[in-house]
């Protein structure tokens, strides 16, 4: 079964009536007032089996449905009001990539974004526009496969305290932000609750096998590659990313979402500067803002101010834009 995180705690949910969004918003233009993010969701008649961070998992018999919401997460708290639209963002960046890895290497995906649903959602169609994704029960493997291209967050922390990350020995003089010299496979442990944690290869394949451990690192290193080489072109830097890999019938399969703004450290190409933090795509944004306030990052999270979810939506939106090369629908 996939893994989840911890379940939200059960809010109302928010409904709002169906709009042609491509009408409403403009990427360089402030968010209207009206438009709500989508928290929970619920689909009566179809059993929910777990509600994640961001994602409702459904039960259909031989498959599973995904659903992601419009919720946001820092540090392993979910913040009281989302981002709009992220939840579309999400999922249409993962068809995305899915679509064009789709020689590299089998995914858990059952349904492409234009193909009809099954008869039993229909009639919540409207609810799943643009958010779901049908997969096979996969059985996960039980680590993180996370590819480095950049040194940043955790990675750069533990440079710093021994010139190591997930016991590869890097090179003297890197700052924070430097492209490395080449790409590393740094995997982790998979939390139910708190944070991941790095471990060696070696501990790796302690947990899943040697052979399955060289497996999932030369695919997730090719994947990467071929993934950053794109992005480049869009003017977008994938500094590092996360992957899943699970088990179906025998055969190892990519899962879970793929190459997205919260899997990924996206950064604007031409705003890069070793040294520093970057300016990103991503939910990093949002942790920048809440560094600057008295918030001991335990539950509950405080309210986002409506400039920075304005902005987050913005920063998502952008990121499908320049990768599909088209606007979201």
């Amino acid at each position: 079964m996939p893994r989840v995180a911890r379940k939200r705690p059960d809010q109302e949910v928010i409904c709002f009536s169906q709009l042609n969004f491509s009408d409403l918003i403009d990427i360089n233009s402030v968010m209207p007032s009206f438009l709500q993010p989508l928290l929970q969701i619920d689909l009566p008649g179809i059993k929910k089996v777990k509600s994640g961070k961001v994602r409702e998992i459904f039960d259909l018999d031989d498959r599973f449905l995904f659903v992601a919401s419009d919720r946001i997460s820092a540090y392993d708290v979910i913040m009281p009001n989302g981002i709009p639209r992220k939840g579309e963002v999400l999922t249409q960046i993962s068809h995305f990539w899915f679509d064009r890895l789709e020689g590299n290497v089998p995914n858990h995906r059952l349904v492409g974004t234009g193909d009809p649903l099954p008869d039993i959602l229909e009639e919540h169609r409207e609810a799943l526009k643009g958010r779901s994704m049908i997969v096979c029960k996969a059985e996960p493997l039980t680590i993180e496969c996370v590819v480095r291209g950049y040194l940043a967050g955790s990675g750069w922390k533990e440079y710093q305290n021994n010139g190591k990350v997930c016991g590869i020995q890097l090179p003297d003089g890197l700052v924070e932000s430097s492209e490395l010299p080449e790409p590393i496979f740094t995997p982790a442990t998979k939390a139910e609750e708190g944070h991941d944690e790095n471990i060696s290869f070696e501990q790796a394949k302690d947990i899943v096998g040697a052979e399955t451990a060289e497996k999932v690192r030369k695919l997730s290193l090719d994947i990467y590659m071929e993934a950053r080489a794109y992005a480049a072109e869009k003017g977008i830097i994938i500094a590092d990313t996360k992957f899943e890999f699970g088990w179906f019938n025998g055969e190892l399969v990519l899962i879970d979402e793929v190459l997205t703004p919260d899997s990924s450290r996206f950064w604007p190409q031409d705003e890069y500067k070793p040294g520093q933090g970057q300016p990103s795509f991503d939910k990093q944004f949002v942790r920048d803002y809440l560094s600057t306030l008295d918030w001991d990052k335990t539950p509950p999270g405080p309210e986002l101010p409506e400039n920075i979810v304005e902005d987050s939506m913005k920063k998502y939106l952008d990121a499908y834009e320049r990768l599909a090369g088209k606007p979201l629908p």
